[in-house]
Formats: C-alpha cells, structure tokens, sequence
C-alpha cells in the first residue's frame, strides 16, 4: 500500500497531533509521579502535632523558617485590623478546626493575608499602571483597583472554603473503613478509647485525617474531658453527616448502657451503604459529564479524520 501525495498533509498534521498528546501525557504522568512521591515521603513523618522533628533538609528547613517569619508577620497585621469579643473569636476558630488548622494564631494570619493580598493586588496593577498601561483611561484603571482589592481581601476565604471541604470529603471518604476497624477493635475485647486509639495509629497512612481527628479525640478524653463533650468536639470540627451520626449513636449507647459493638456494627453498615450509594450517584452522572469533552474534543477529531481526506479531494478536484 503506498501513500499519495496528496495524503501526506492529512499523516503530517496526525503525526504532529500525536505528538503533541504524547507530550502533555508525559508532562502530567511526571507531575503526578512527583506528587505521588511527595505524598508517600509525608506518610512517613509523623503527620500531627506541634513535636515534629526538624528536618535534616537544608532546603526544606529554609522553606520552614521562611513560612514561619512570614506567618509571624502577617499575625502582627492582623492582630492590628481585627479586633473582635471572645465569641466573634471562637465561631472565627471554628471555621479554622474546620480546615485543619488548629494553631491559635490562624484567625490573626488569616485577616494579615487578606490585607496584604489586598494592598499587593493593588501596588502591583499600580506598578504596571506607571510601566506598562500608560494609556489606560483612569475610570477604568479605578474599577480593576477596586476589583483587584476586592479579589485580594475574598481569595484567603475561597482557599479557606477549599480546603474545608477538601477535608470534608477526605473525612467522609475515610469513615467507613475506621468505622470497620472499630468494630473489630471493640468486638475484640478493646475499650472504646483504646480502640480510638489502636485505629488512629493503624489508618493514619491511608487517611491522615481522620487519623489526625481520632488523636484530638483522645488528647482531650486525656485531658480530662467527658466522652459526650469530646465527641460532639468532632462532629463540629469534622462538620460531617456520618461522624454526627456516630456521635450520637454513641452518646446514646453510654447514657442507655446497650452495647457499643452493636452500635458500632449499625453506623458501620450504614456507612458502607451511603458510599455505595455515593458510587451509584457518581457512575450515574458520567455519561452527562462525560458528554462535554466528547462534543468539543472527541467529534472535531472524528469529523476532521472522516471528513478531512474528501474535503482535501474537493478542494483539489474542483479549485486547482
């Protein structure tokens, strides 16, 4: 079989597609190696607490040490812009528990980002205004300072309300299974803060999270809190259906004295069949997600590959 002259432009310009798909699939399966890399080698540290050992790093050290002056200064600013009573401060804190972030001085380094994102936005369009835009009508430069302040002060509450139900969704996803481990944990003869315990040590390499939840659940039963007020602490900080479900299955089970196996076997269940159920919803949606690339990427290539060598054999039938 040979090839025409006249398909050589249609086999260029397929040879060149091809290439470039190669291209930017070896770009992503290189960044996901990296990621994938970078998260196994936080695996192996310990993934809580403030006595994390420093590491022996130079380069990461120097990343800490600058996070921690820059977290030092934007706490200075926004200790300085907000100032609020004690309950303001607590429901601010809650949103924080939320996202994970459990130092006391977040709040404080939250509102100095805003404003320096703010003011930086600004001074920076500002900079290109005096270099660059010079001949930008200036009722016009004032509405994108405006924006652009705007945008600054709102973008730590998007990364904020991102992360949160990032978390969110890491807890729901890792539920089920600690649930499971609960059961064979209290079946076995363990107490239900022991197994707490026993299962944030053996799920903390494949849901950090929750792991991270079931040590603050511990500290505080430790420190002296009641089971009741330390669970109903992590339904507030998890902010999730099932671990509110949990909770109060088992504020019940202590106050009525039925068995916490049982308990723990019915939230375990339910558990599994809401992620069931969650799969089924997923796989449901596909096909109408899956119909926006199929329209703007997967038919352009098909009719150009069906309808590009007869257009071809027009254009040089009719028009040469």
């Amino acid at each position: 079989m040979f090839i025409s002259y006249h398909d050589l432009p249609l086999l260029f310009a397929a040879l060149v597609f091809l290439t470039i798909c190669l291209f930017y699939a070896g770009i992503l399966q290189y960044f996901r190696q990296k990621r994938e890399k970078k998260r196994l080698m936080e695996k192996l540290h310990d993934p809580y607490d403030g006595f994390r050992s420093q590491s022996a790093d130079p380069a990461v050290a120097k990343k800490r040490s600058v996070s921690s002056k820059l977290g030092k200064i934007l706490g200075k600013m926004g200790k300085h812009v907000y100032e609020g009573t004690a309950e303001d401060y607590r429901g601010i804190r809650l949103r924080f528990l939320k996202a994970g972030l459990y130092q006391l001085g977040a709040p404080a380094v939250f509102w100095g980002a805003k404003i320096f994102l703010a003011v930086l936005l600004v001074v920076s369009f500002a900079l290109l205004r005096i270099s660059v835009f010079k001949v930008v009508n200036p009722a016009f430069t004032m509405m994108i300072v405006l924006f652009l302040a705007f945008l600054g002060y709102f973008l730590p509450d998007f990364w904020l309300r991102i992360r949160t139900d990032i978390r969110k969704k890491k807890v729901i996803e890792g539920m089920p299974d600690a649930l499971d481990l609960l059961v064979v944990c209290v079946e076995a003869g363990m107490g239900l803060d022991a197994a707490i315990i026993r299962v944030g040590e053996e799920i903390q390499l494949s849901n950090r999270v929750v792991a991270e939840e079931f040590k603050i659940l511990n500290q505080e039963l430790r420190l002296g809190q009641t089971r009741e007020a330390a669970l109903r602490h992590l339904a507030m900080r998890t902010d999730s259906e099932e671990v509110r479900t949990l909770v109060t299955t088992l504020v019940q089970t202590e106050k009525f004295g039925t068995s916490v196996a049982t308990a723990l076997r019915v939230c375990s269940d339910s558990s599994r069949d809401k992620r069931f159920q969650r799969a089924e919803e997923m796989a449901a949606k596909m096909a109408v997600k899956l119909s926006i690339p199929l329209i703007l990427f997967i038919f352009p290539s098909l009719f150009i590959a069906i309808l590009g060598p007869a257009g071809i054999r027009v254009y040089d039938t009719f028009f040469k």
